[in-house]
This record gives structure tokens, sequence and C-alpha cells, in this order.
């Protein structure tokens, strides 16, 4: 959990607390959730950072909700280089079990680091909106006051903060907010409440993708939503940001009910479950006709039948099939198999064989830097 990673759509990934809970279908195979079991012990046979995160149940490591701080709060300030950095890939920063208090410190370090850009991926929307809808900015600065207070290694952080008023600079414009969503269930419960939330850049991880997922409502343009708000204009009575209507109403200003990013990939891991590629296809080209950025991760363990390997080098307990309807999967179920007609075939090759190419192409956009 630091400087470097293997995701492929950040650079850095920073940990300040760790500990977890699932919530959805999406969490059964939770990476987070196996690295802190299997590291709960060290060579030595001592317990680490990580003991009490999890549990087994039914042979399987389990979340039990603790949360606990780590050391790790202030390493983005000593990062120089900018970085997209990834905020508790171990955790979930608007877990129930984190106070208000420990998650104003997390973004009183974002606020501290204007040069980085912090993604802040959740399954807990509605605390999320909760929190970052009321006024946090005064708050924001007294923890970053703490923070630097006698300490003199922190101090070149303080003009910063002190010359870059963060009650005209909110949303952070370096702090991007995504949901994860694994079907259509959970995208029509998180995604209405992440365009509710105040955020510089709305992003979703559609990862792992277990079903087909319309955006169809989420995804409008701009253009289309400027027609339904009212025309605004900077004040010119003051320098501030704040803006005002024609009529004389103040707001916070025209906010775009729009996604800026989607991820999308497969589940990986030992007991992972295949994607559809007809599913990945769907939030591509949902995406292209809005002109959202579109990321595709990976395949993940299974990969659409023939696209990397001989049928010879798969044994036929690695093969599977969709129904003609792309619902239900029946695991070996081979590419002659009678089942349902037509379905499309899938086979087990490996995180890594499969890659990260759909329909021959690499997709790897981002949104723009706010």
């Amino acid at each position: 959990m630091g400087s470097k990673t293997g995701i492929e759509w950040t650079d850095a990934t920073w940990n300040p607390f760790l500990g977890c809970s699932r919530v959805s279908e999406g969490c059964r195979n939770c990476y987070a959730e196996g690295v802190a079991a299997r590291f709960r012990m060290n060579k030595s046979g001592k317990e680490t950072v990580y003991s009490g995160l999890t549990q087994i149940v039914n042979g399987h490591p389990q979340w039990t909700g603790k949360i606990v701080e780590t050391k790790q709060l202030l390493r983005p300030l000593s990062w120089k280089k900018p970085k997209r950095i990834f905020v508790n890939s171990m955790s979930d920063l608007f877990h129930e079990n984190v106070t208000d208090e420990q998650i104003d410190k997390i973004f009183a370090v974002m606020a501290l680091c204007p040069q980085h850009t912090f993604q802040v991926l959740t399954k807990r929307p509605e605390r999320m909106n909760r929190y970052l809808s009321g006024s946090l900015q005064f708050r924001i600065v007294l923890r970053a006051d703490e923070i630097t207070q006698g300490k003199p290694t922190l101090q070149k952080w303080k003009p910063i903060y002190r010359n870059w008023p963060l009650y005209r600079n909110w949303p952070l414009p370096n702090v991007w907010l995504g949901v994860s969503v694994e079907n259509q269930m959970t995208a029509d419960e998180r995604v209405p409440l992440l365009l509710k939330t105040p955020a510089a850049v709305r992003f979703i991880s559609a990862e792992p993708l277990l079903g087909p997922v319309n955006l169809d409502a989420c995804i409008i343009e701009k253009q289309e939503y400027e027609h339904s708000i009212k025309t605004w204009t900077k004040s010119a009575l003051d320098d501030s940001d704040i803006w005002h209507s024609e009529d004389g109403d103040v707001s916070d200003g025209p906010q775009y009910p729009k996604l800026d990013w989607v991820i999308c990939g497969g589940e990986s891991g030992p007991n992972a479950r295949p994607m559809h590629p007809a599913w990945a296809r769907s939030l591509r080209d949902q995406c292209a006709a809005a002109g959202v950025p579109f990321f595709f991760k990976q395949w993940g363990e299974w990969e659409p039948f023939g696209l990397s390997k001989s049928v010879n080098t798969i044994a036929p307990s690695q093969i599977g099939t969709f129904d003609a309807n792309g619902m239900s999967f029946f695991y070996g179920a081979g590419p002659n198999t009678n089942r349902d007609g037509v379905g499309e075939h899938m086979w087990r090759v490996g995180k890594k064989a499969a890659g990260h190419m759909l329909d021959g192409e690499i997709y790897q956009e981002f949104p723009k830097e706010h």
C-alpha cells in the first residue's frame, strides 16, 4: 500500500486506515479481504496491523467490520511528483465505522496536496452524500492546521492552503468521487446518489461486472442538461466564486448531473465469475455515445472462447457457457454444447493471459483534470 500499484487506472494507493465489511454481491471475492487475511500474521507468527480485520467463515476470509488507523496519513505529502492516488484500496472511506473526524483528516491532507489527484471509490454513497453535502471547508482548514502545527518539515505546505481558500474551491478540484457497481440493481441504488454529491469528477467502477448495466439516465451530455436549468451569470459585485441566477437567487452554480468516467472490468482471483462480453461492449458504446471516457481494465480470469489460446490447452472444467439471454452461466459446458441453442462460450485462462483488449482494442481513457 504505497507509491507503486498494479491497479492500471491509478499511480499509487494510500491507506490511512484498513478494514471493511461486505455490502453486496460484488464484495464476495474481495481482493483486499484476501490480502488482509493473508498478512494477519508475520513470518514470526506475530500479529500485524491486519490482525482482527478478517475471520474465517465457511472456509473463506470475511471482513469483521473492524477499522484500524495506519501510519500512512501524511504519506501523500512526501510524494513530490504529481500522482493519481487511489484512496483506501484496503477499506472504504465512508464505512459506517469510520468517524467524520477521521474523514476530515483525509480531506485535509488531500487539500494540502493540490499537486495530486485523489480517487475515492465507495460502495456507501449515502454516507458520502451526507458528509459532502454539509459545510466542511472550515472543519477541513482546522484539520489542516492541526496536521501542520508543530511540524517544521510540513511548514512548507502551509502557504498552499493559506493562499488557496477552500471556500472558493469546493468541491476540491483534485478529488474524484466514484461508486462501485456490479449490476443494474447496484447502479440504480448508487449512481443517483453519486450524482447528487458535490464533486469535481464523478466516476463509476463496474468491477467486477456481474450483469448488464444501463447508464442512459446518468451519462447525459452537459449540453442537454443546460436546457433544464436557469441561465447563470457570475456576480460582478465581488470577486468570489458564488454564482447568481438572473433573478438574484444565490446558488453554488450550475451542477451537471453526469458521469465523467467509467471503469469496467471482470473479476479475478480463485473464485472469479465470468463477465459476458456484451456487458462490457454495452458500457463502452454507452460511453462513446455520451462522450464519457471509458477505461477497460481487464477481462479477469475468464475471456471469450478462443481469444488467446488453443482449445487443446484448456481443460473441460475451465470452460463454461452463458445461456442465450446471457444471464445464467453453466460451468463445464464446452463449445459444442446444445444447452439453450446459442450462448456465449467462455474459458478460464487467468488474468494475465486474458489481458485487457476489448474487440481487439485497448480502451484506457481518463477524464480531464480539473
